[in-house]
């Protein structure tokens, strides 16, 4: 599950602790969460603020497939949301930046899938 928050042409992506690449902000959805449940809980584990998730709009679902079988390797489901609270990075998060289409390189593969469909549809320059 991912928040894909876009303001002023730039993304919302956050870094956890030991790693170089950059990737939306969200997680794993625990046993009986729904879409919503697991998008509101990682985003106030890591970054401290709350997501209303009446506001919760389907940005896509996104995947990789592995080379040697094309079976899916990792799906991503999006969703932008307004929210409330700080955005401060919490947790596992080392940090956060608001990134740019010019910036997709220090993404994860999928996340660059998004930065694509973000781009193509205007919302990402």
């Amino acid at each position: 599950m991912a928040w894909v928050l876009v303001r002023d042409g730039r993304v919302l992506v956050t870094r956890n602790r030991g790693v170089d690449v950059f990737y939306f902000p969200g997680g794993k959805r625990e046993p009986g969460e729904s879409d919503s449940e697991t998008l509101a809980r990682e985003i106030v584990e890591e970054l401290r603020s709350r997501v209303d998730t009446a506001t919760m709009v389907h940005v896509g679902t996104f995947e990789t497939r592995r080379e040697d079988d094309g079976h899916t390797e990792f799906r991503m489901i999006c969703y932008t949301a307004e929210f409330t609270g700080p955005l401060v990075p919490s947790g596992e998060i080392a940090e956060s930046d608001w990134f740019g289409y010019g910036d997709r390189a220090r993404v994860s593969p999928v996340d660059r899938m998004v930065f694509d469909a973000l781009h193509t549809s205007g919302r990402l320059p």
